[in-house]
């Protein structure tokens, strides 16, 4: 098996025990190679509530035009994600991981919602 097949098992795995439910939805994270891409869904009606990615935020930073996918931009999008859901009335998620480890900038995301207030 390589990596992305070991990832994608994982990623079931862990979607077979994890429901988004309008009480707690589930906030999903995806990495590309160069964008961190987090969302908050809805299972029960099959929608998307909010979502952030690395491209479309608005930090006053320079940003560097290969990648965005480094620690300060996982913490200004847990910030921003935690902020959005504030907008919508949402305070519990369930965390999705998607098969990533608990790691980097899936832990400095994390991390950042919490402290934004979420609650997973």
């Amino acid at each position: 098996m390589d990596k992305i097949e070991r990832r994608n098992r994982r990623k079931k795995s862990i979607r077979k025990k994890i429901i988004g439910i309008p009480e707690r939805p589930r906030m999903c994270v995806h990495k590309s190679n160069r964008t961190i891409y987090v969302q908050i869904i809805d299972d029960v009606e099959g929608r998307t509530l909010c979502g952030l990615s690395t491209g479309g935020l608005g930090t006053g930073e320079k940003m560097n035009a290969y990648t965005r996918k480094n620690m300060n931009f996982a913490r200004a999008l847990g910030d921003g994600i935690a902020r959005a859901a504030a907008e919508k009335g949402i305070e519990k998620v369930v965390f999705d991981r998607s098969g990533y480890r608990y790691h980097g900038v899936v832990k400095a995301l994390a991390d950042a919602a919490r402290k934004g207030g979420l609650q997973f």
